[in-house]
C-alpha cells in the first residue's frame, strides 16, 4: 500500500532578475559566497525576464538530474548546483526532526528531484541568469520540500546575487562574516515607486567578458581602491540610497546610481590586470544619458551597468516615451530589426515615425527590453 501513495509530484516556479545600485564586488569567502560590503538591489518584473523552473519527484527517480535550457547538468561537477541540493535538504530534514515528523516524512527529505529550467531571454546575452536561475532553484526546492523560512542564504550559495532575487522590490543583501547572517531583506516593495521605469540596453557584444567570480578575485587581490570602497563609501552610500528611495527623489537617486557604476569599473581598471567591461558602446550610452538630462535641465535618466557592456537605464513613467523615442534616434536597429527592437508591454508612439534616421553605425544595440520593478519568485 506505500506504492499507492508515492506519487508524482511536479511544482513550477519562476525567480526574477535584479540589477544593483549598490555594487557587490569582492568576496570575504570564496566558498560560502560572502560579500566584503553590503549591496542594494532592484528586482525586476519577472513577466519581461525570468527563470521558470519545474522541479519533479516520482518514485522512479533513481538520482538527480538537472537541466537548464535543455541542457544536462553535471550536479557533481558543480559544486554551486550540490550545494543547493545539499541544503534544502538538510533544512527540510531539520524542520520535519523539530516537527517530530513521522518517518515517511524525513524519508521523503531524499526523494531524488528532477529539475527543468529555462530563461525567457538569452543566456548569452550577459542578462545575470545566475541570478535568477537559483533563485528559482531554491525558491522551487524550498516548495517542493516544504521549507519554511527565509531561504535567501541557500540562494547565495549558488549565485551572490540570486539571494537578492529572493526578495520583490528594493533589496538590501546584508554582509555577514556569520554564514546565516548574509541575507537579503526586501526594503520596500515593488508598489512603492510605481512610477520607476527601467530600460535595458542590449548591446552587440562579440567578445565575451571575464566572468564576474574571477574579476572579483582579482580585484581583491590587486586594488587598492577596493578598500577605500569597502570602508569608507559603501556604508554612507546605501543610508543615502535608503533616503533617495523612501522619499522618491529620483535626482538622488540618479546620481548614486551612475557614480556606483562608474565606481564599480574604477575598481576594475584599478585592478591589475585591468579588466574592461564596458565597450565603447557603453560609453556612448553614458554620454548619451549626460547629454540627455542636459538638455532637459533635470536629472530624467540614470545608468548602471554591471559586469558586461549592457546598459540599465532608470527613468520615470511620465518620460518613458520620449526616452524610448531619442533611444531610437541615437542607437537606432538595424534595418531587418526595426519592430523587434522595443521588447515592451507598454505601447510607446513614435511621432517621427521609426524611421531609422541617417546615422553610420545601426544596429550597435540589438534590442531594449522596458521593464519595471517587480515581486520576488512565484509559483506558476
Amino acid at each position: 500500500e506505500m506504492q499507492e501513495e508515492e506519487q508524482v509530484r511536479k511544482i513550477t516556479c519562476c525567480a526574477p532578475i535584479n540589477i544593483a545600485i549598490i555594487k557587490y564586488w569582492g568576496k570575504l569567502c570564496e566558498v560560502e559566497n560572502l560579500p566584503l560590503n553590503s549591496s542594494f538591489s532592484i528586482t525586476l518584473n519577472y513577466h519581461d525576464l525570468c527563470t521558470t523552473t519545474t522541479v519533479t519527484t516520482a518514485p522512479s527517480y533513481v538520482k538527480d538530474q538537472v537541466y537548464v535550457n535543455d541542457l544536462w547538468q553535471d550536479i557533481n561537477e558543480n559544486p554551486r548546483l550540490k550545494v543547493c541540493f545539499e541544503e534544502m535538504r538538510r533544512l527540510a530534514r531539520k524542520q520535519a526532526i523539530s516537527e517530530n515528523a513521522a518517518a515517511k516524512e524525513l524519508m521523503s527529505c531524499s526523494k531524488k528531484i528532477h529539475v527543468q529550467s529555462v530563461n525567457n531571454f538569452p543566456t548569452k546575452a550577459g542578462l545575470a541568469s545566475s541570478a535568477s536561475g537559483y533563485a528559482a532553484l531554491t525558491f522551487a526546492l524550498g516548495q517542493l520540500l516544504g521549507v519554511k523560512g527565509d531561504l535567501s542564504g541557500v540562494a547565495r550559495r549558488g549565485s551572490g546575487s540570486a539571494c537578492r532575487s529572493m526578495c520583490g522590490g528594493f533589496v538590501e543583501w546584508l554582509k555577514s562574516e556569520e554564514s546565516k547572517n548574509s541575507t537579503a531583506k526586501q526594503f520596500v516593495d515593488e508598489t512603492h515607486w510605481p512610477e520607476l521605469r527601467v530600460f535595458i540596453l542590449v548591446v552587440s557584444s562579440k567578445q565575451k567578458s571575464f566572468g564576474s567570480t574571477v574579476g572579483m578575485q582579482r580585484s581583491v587581490e590587486t586594488s587598492a581602491l577596493l578598500k577605500h570602497r569597502i570602508e569608507n563609501i559603501v556604508p554612507h552610500r546605501i543610508k543615502v540610497l535608503k533616503q533617495a528611495v523612501l522619499e522618491k527623489d529620483f535626482c538622488l537617486f540618479a546620481e548614486i546610481c551612475m557614480k556606483e557604476s562608474n565606481q564599480l569599473h574604477a575598481i576594475c581598471m584599478d585592478t591589475f590586470p585591468p579588466l574592461r567591461y564596458l565597450n565603447n558602446v557603453s560609453e556612448k550610452i553614458m554620454n548619451f544619458v549626460y547629454s540627455y538630462n542636459e538638455r532637459c535641465g533635470s536629472t530624467r535618466v540614470a545608468y548602471t551597468f554591471d559586469a558586461g557592456p549592457n546598459a540599465f537605464l532608470f527613468t520615470l513613467a511620465p518620460f518613458a516615451e520620449d526616452l524610448a523615442n531619442q533611444i531610437y534616434q541615437v542607437f537606432p536597429p538595424s534595418k531587418d530589426c526595426t519592430d523587434t527592437f522595443f521588447k515592451t508591454t507598454e505601447e510607446f508612439s513614435f511621432p517621427n515615425g521609426k524611421i531609422v534616421p541617417d546615422v553610420t553605425d545601426c544596429g550597435l544595440i540589438e534590442y531594449v527590453i522596458c521593464t519595471k520593478p517587480g515581486p520576488g519568485p512565484q509559483i506558476v
